[in-house]
């Protein structure tokens, strides 16, 4: 596998307990996102390294810079539809522009001072962004909020090649931490290291409703 691995109760220390924060993998030219397909999908893009075939560039993805967020979406792999989990190095560039353009989801989470114009912006917009509570292995909440974004239309043509350094299908990986989260042996339990993100552009920030520290 591709991606830098630590132990989990290595990592769990050392992030913060809450408020709202990237934690993810990256460097100077990509950081890595997380989605979860059918085998079909999950194969095409790591064979072709783009997606394409039954993906359909028509309706909005979400991708997840958080391995743990992910995890407890799909069920650590295991909710139909969510088999194969791929680890995604995304242009950093392109991530950026994403958060810099993203509008909340729900009003209460977006800086727009209208409610009327933060639905018109919402509407027109191709990139959407959620706050949601952060999971333990075992799947209980946390207080810290992890982010996730919705791609859609233009943003998302990226997708078919122009956004992506590398696709890796990291599903064995899945299957064999699952067995750790699942028996709650924590101290055994390996994931992608990951520490916080902070983007450079100060907009970027606020318009993301960014937590520093």
């Amino acid at each position: 596998m591709n991606l830098k691995i630590k132990k989990y109760k290595d990592q769990n220390h050392v992030w913060p307990k809450q408020g709202k924060h990237i934690l993810a993998q990256y460097n100077d030219d990509y950081i890595v996102v997380y989605q979860a397909y059918q085998k079909s999908l999950g194969r095409f893009a790591v064979e072709n390294q783009f997606f394409g075939g039954e993906f359909s560039f028509k309706r909005m993805t979400w991708i997840k810079p958080n391995f743990l967020w992910m995890m407890y979406r799909s069920g650590w792999g295991t909710k139909p539809g969510q088999e194969i989990t791929l680890a995604i190095k995304l242009k950093r560039s392109i991530f950026n522009d994403y958060l810099t353009t993203a509008v909340a989801s729900s009003f209460s989470q977006s800086p727009l001072e209208s409610h009327e114009k933060w639905k018109t912006t919402l509407t027109d917009s191709e990139v959407r962004l959620q706050w949601d509570p952060d999971h333990h292995p075992i799947g209980t909440k946390e207080i810290r909020k992890a982010i996730q974004l919705g791609i859609r239309g233009t943003q998302l043509a990226a997708f078919k090649g122009e956004a992506i350094i590398e696709i890796e299908d990291i599903s064995d990986f899945v299957s064999k931490q699952r067995e750790c989260a699942n028996t709650q042996q924590l101290d055994s339990l390996l994931m992608p290291e990951e520490s916080i993100y902070v983007p450079e552009d100060s907009v970027c920030i606020v318009n993301i409703g960014l937590d520093l520290l």
